[in-house]
């Protein structure tokens, strides 16, 4: 496993990290799941300040304060819901992932957290979501050398298992990159 890439079966919202990736829904306002976990945990404050975000579309991600949460911030991206795959759902999660790490770059942030996007309600599957996770994350880390630490943070063991066998495919080299 390449060494700035962690796997955890964990509450996201307990995490010391610089960020943690909130799979919102577009209305930014909270929801279920790992979305309403996180408005829970950093209080009414985060709730505020999504309302004045106006949402954000599939694909995208917006940054607010992390509040009563241990990360300093909270990065909302909306995952695609899965259709089957043919309505532009893996080019869709990809983007999630590009723009959380687009605003890891612009924020000067080194350590986040993802949590499995699109693997809960939104029903995507999860070998090819954590396919897509684990690439985008490898391009972003060599392409930012100052990110330190990417947490993925499970809430099952299949998606613990499947992050696992992702990353088994990038063998570590000698100066620890895939």
């Amino acid at each position: 496993m390449p060494d700035r890439i962690t796997v955890l079966k964990t509450d996201i919202t307990r995490l010391t990290v610089d960020a943690i990736v909130n799979a919102a829904n577009s209305s930014l306002l909270g929801g279920g799941g790992v979305d309403g976990a996180i408005h829970r945990a950093a209080g009414p404050e985060l709730l505020a300040e999504c309302r004045l975000l106006h949402g954000c579309k599939t694909g995208h991600a917006k940054i607010t304060k992390g509040y009563r949460l241990p990360a300093r911030h909270v990065i909302h991206t909306v995952g695609p819901v899965w259709n089957g795959g043919s309505q532009g759902e893996p080019d869709l999660l990809a983007s999630c992932y590009r723009s959380c790490f687009a605003l890891v770059r612009e924020h000067n942030l080194r350590t986040l957290a993802f949590p499995a996007i699109s693997c809960g309600i939104y029903g995507y599957p999860i070998p090819e979501a954590t396919e897509i996770a684990v690439r985008e994350t490898l391009y972003a880390l060599k392409a930012n050398p100052a990110i330190e630490q990417v947490t993925f943070a499970c809430f099952s063991d299949d998606v613990f298992d499947a992050y696992h066998s992702q990353l088994a495919k990038y063998p570590v080299t000698e100066n620890g990159q895939a």
